[in-house]
């Protein structure tokens, strides 16, 4: 295992890529002062946050896809930007150059530690891993696997004032065969290997099931370990303390669902400001198809426990905030910043939104800056193909809103029947407007696929001839619900709906992505390609 993962990461330059423009979909900034939740309308899964100065960075679950571990950036917690990822290649590449639905990149922690970042993330099925970094735009190292183990989950560190250090983790179920536990094991003092002493520290069976995604702090003296319980959809958040660092915890619900329509909230972060003065709290809420979104909360403290959001009972319970006013900032409000998700392709790098839903792979893609295209060669359909859940060039984005339109300009050059380009709405069901080449003829059709995790065919819409080797305009409109209307046109004003509506479907442990592939079905040397002119989020 270990040899194996000596194996170097192909590593993002630093600052290769940046952001040039504002959502037009979503922007929580109001303006005046206040914000709206959630903060990051898309699916930053199990977020963890780390204040480093006046700078607050930002790193999620990737699951399968790459590269992963994205890294944000604010400096207000409202405003943020997607600045770099921890790899481009996930280890082991036997293992992550096929799609891996649901494995990978679970819950990871983000730490600051002698002026270096330490990421901390669990592969469930091969044990706890840590990266670090100078900076955390990268380049990070390549990762150290901590601890072999399967079903071993959610890992983060604690350094004691005293210079010892901790790991506190969660157990997966579904591989260790036991959940709703939490253990904190000794580490070393470099954060690079796990010393034993692995104890129990607590059992979240009768009151928080299926604990996990825990997050170590220490304040006054206490240990204080943020875990959420109760499940994804329909649970709260935990925070446990204790007087040693292996207990015993005392236990309390700081934060649920009360009578708002946020539920689930729970899984996140705690951060102060850079005075001290403020502290916040960042979590996650379940959208199904829009996958877990996250949420800003403002927290105080009360005998030592905190409280989350706003408690209007007093019960030392919060319930979320919809609307608050902004973390204060030294300095006066920041500039209004978004997650980017349109992209011209005017960069010989990809947009750091765009993620392959396994490794890519040389020859998959050509980035022409100057000229302003993305060209996505087709590329050999996997062996026993069923449906694009077993494809790898997948070029994905999350969902950034409730309500968006994607429209992409492209122009389709196969050379051999059967090549097919399309842009997909991906997840446990999808579908899809996809050109085929057929018959010396371009063929463009709507396909659809229910339950495609289990292998089942794509239902097809009566073709429709279009010109080949010319500019051609594809939209999907996404409405309230994940509800999606395909659409086409051949000069870019007059879209023709095509199909029926389609509702967008989250994928294994995500929300739905949308985005573009490029495929072939024979084994031809050399093939086909698109050349993809822009892909425009709007409203």
């Amino acid at each position: 295992m270990r040899r194996l993962l000596s194996l170097l990461l192909v590593l993002l330059p630093l600052g290769s890529w940046a952001q040039s423009s504002l959502s037009e979909v979503w922007v929580p900034d109001l303006g005046n002062g206040t914000y709206k939740n959630p903060v990051l309308y898309a699916d930053y899964s199990d977020p963890d946050v780390v204040r480093v100065g006046p700078d607050y960075y930002l790193t999620s679950s990737s699951f399968n896809a790459a590269p992963g571990l994205q890294i944000l950036h604010s400096r207000d917690l409202v405003n943020w930007t997607i600045i770099g990822a921890a790899f481009t290649q996930q280890l082991p590449p036997a293992r992550y150059d096929l799609p891996q639905h649901g494995n990978g990149v679970w819950a990871p922690a983000i730490r600051y530690h002698r002026q270096e970042f330490y990421l901390y993330y669990p592969d469930p099925d091969l044990g706890l891993f840590v990266t670090k970094a100078k900076h955390p735009a990268g380049p990070w190292s390549t990762p150290v696997c901590i601890k072999e183990a399967k079903g071993w989950i959610d890992p983060c560190p604690l350094w004691d004032e005293d210079g010892q250090a901790y790991l506190v983790h969660g157990f997966a179920g579904s591989r260790a065969g036991f959940k709703s536990v939490l253990a904190v094991s000794r580490m070393s003092s470099d954060g690079l290997r796990l010393l034993g002493d692995e104890v129990l520290v607590f059992d979240g069976h009768d009151k928080h099931p299926t604990i996990e995604g825990p997050k170590f702090y220490k304040r006054h003296g206490y240990y204080y370990i943020f875990a959420p319980g109760g499940g994804v959809a329909t649970g709260w958040q935990v925070v446990l303390r204790a007087k040693t660092v292996f207990g015993p915890y005392e236990d309390r619900i700081v934060l649920a669902q009360g009578k708002t329509n946020i539920n689930g909230p729970h899984q996140g972060a705690w951060v102060d400001t850079p005075d001290g003065k403020q502290d916040w709290f960042l979590h996650f809420q379940d959208q199904g198809a829009y996958g877990r979104v996250v949420h800003l909360q403002p927290m105080t403290w009360q005998n030592d426990w905190p409280i989350m959001g706003e408690d209007p009972d007093g019960d030392g319970t919060g319930q979320p905030v919809l609307t608050y006013r902004k973390p204060a900032v030294k300095g006066g409000p920041q500039p209004l910043a978004t997650p980017a998700t349109s992209d011209e392709f005017s960069r010989n790098t990809l947009g750091l939104q765009w993620q392959w839903h396994a490794n890519p792979q040389l020859g998959w893609h050509l980035l022409n800056g100057s000229a302003g295209f993305l060209r996505l060669y087709s590329v050999p359909l996997p062996e026993g193909y069923q449906n694009l859940w077993q494809v790898p060039n997948l070029l994905l984005q999350k969902l950034p809103a409730e309500k968006f339109t994607v429209t992409t300009k492209l122009t389709f050059t196969p050379r051999f029947e059967g090549e097919k380009v399309g842009l997909v709405m991906m997840g446990l069901d999808y579908a899809a407007l996809t050109l085929t080449s057929k018959a010396g003829q371009v063929h463009l059709t709507q396909v659809v696929c229910q339950n495609a995790d289990k292998l089942t065919p794509e239902t097809t819409t009566a073709p429709v001839t279009v010109p080949g080797k010319q500019p051609l305009y594809l939209r999907v409109a996404v409405q309230e619900g994940a509800k999606c209307q395909f659409s086409y046109s051949l000069d870019g004003q007059q879209f023709q709906p095509l199909g029926a509506e389609f509702t967008a479907r989250e994928g294994k442990w995500i929300g739905a992505k949308v985005g573009l592939f490029c495929t072939r079905a024979g084994k031809t040397n050399d093939a086909g390609s698109v050349d993809v002119d822009w892909f425009r989020v709007s409203e």
